[in-house]
């Protein structure tokens, strides 16, 4: 074992988190489960959507046979639900084609929906004892510090080139532990801005430091201007409390979500209440509210809200597969199990 893994395992034995909830009773499935929630995310907004993810969904088996409806409404909040709609087609896949039980072999789990290279090593290594190499987003940063490497992780050498020093630092003993402990330090100590070199089991040896260029690596990303879209959003609502909402197709953005009608900016609202079958007459109220910016990875989203309320249900019937009128108290109250995009809990609650 190397000093890097050595000085690390070390720190950790001291300072490392054990107490997590997918630490506790560590198994193939929930350490799958908290990888794909951690992606992006950080731990202290996890725990609670695992929690109550895994209260729900025990086993793979029950997570192959829920609606994904209602695995949408686990996941409501914590973003990026591609994830959620992988992790439900994995585990139909994992039943259908592996007897329910997540492969031990590294390319089995990369052939899986939403499982990369760093996510089947991190399986392997934790709940599997296997020697697995992981490389997310804090490993990268710790990596990138270590050895001084200039470029952004999206240059294909400079990927191939942290992909390399992981493997060169990933122990053959203790694996599990490494795996968590390097982490650790990248979520703790060596984090993107103001990181705790003073107290890093690394300082002695980390290039960065001694090169003073902690907080030029890692490299950040030529940023990009974003382009902007414009969107309409009307959110009808009855006099006993009721919304309509509009899924989304299952796949784009918000694949697979509900939300209150999304149209173009053009569109105005004599056209929107014609479609939907509503007459001047059933309209009692139309409140244009001030909007909002949604930010995704690759645009912004202006969001313009207009709260239309009727007297009564038009008379034209919502189709039942896209369309539902739902009891906006059933929603806030978390008893009605459909997904939600963060734009329409915003807009629910307005």
């Amino acid at each position: 074992m190397n000093w890097f893994a050595n000085s690390l395992l070390a720190w950790f034995d001291v300072h490392g988190r054990k107490d997590l909830p997918w630490q506790t009773d560590i198994n193939p499935y929930g350490v799958w489960v908290s990888e794909i929630m951690l992606q992006q995310t950080q731990v202290a907004t996890v725990i609670q959507y695992y929690q109550r993810f895994m209260q729900r969904f025990p086993d793979v088996s029950s997570l192959a046979d829920a609606d994904i409806d209602e695995v949408l409404h686990l996941w409501t909040g914590l973003g990026y639900y591609a994830r959620g709609r992988n992790l439900h087609k994995a585990a139909q896949r994992i039943v259908s084609q592996h007897n329910g039980h997540l492969p031990e072999d590294q390319h089995q789990l990369e052939s899986l929906p939403g499982i990369g290279p760093s996510t089947a090593g991190a399986i392997r290594a934790i709940a599997m004892q296997q020697r697995g190499v992981i490389l997310d987003g804090n490993v990268k940063r710790v990596l990138a510090r270590f050895h001084a490497i200039d470029g952004h992780y999206s240059v294909a050498a400079v990927s191939n080139m942290l992909w390399q020093r992981a493997d060169e630092h990933t122990p053959t003993r203790r694996v599990a532990d490494y795996t968590q402990a390097i982490m650790d330090l990248g979520a703790t100590l060596c984090v993107r801005s103001r990181p705790d070199c003073d107290t890093c089991p690394l300082k002695k040896r980390c290039q960065a430091l001694k090169e003073q260029r902690v907080s030029e690596l890692p490299t950040k990303k030529t940023a990009t201007l974003k382009p902007t879209r414009q969107a309409r959003f009307f959110v009808l609502r009855l006099p006993e409390g009721s919304v309509l909402l509009e899924q989304r197709p299952q796949q784009g953005i918000w694949g697979g979500l509900w939300n209150p009608p999304e149209r173009s900016a053009e569109t105005s609202v004599e056209t929107f209440l014609d479609s939907q079958g509503v007459t001047d007459s059933d309209v009692t109220q139309v409140q244009y509210k001030e909007g909002f910016r949604h930010t995704f990875s690759h645009f912004h989203l202006d969001i313009e809200p207009i709260y239309i309320d009727l007297n009564k249900a038009p008379s034209m019937m919502v189709q039942e597969s896209t369309q539902r009128w739902v009891p906006l108290a059933r929603l806030t109250e978390n008893e009605e199990t459909i997904g939600l995009s963060a734009a329409a809990l915003k807009l629910l609650n307005g």
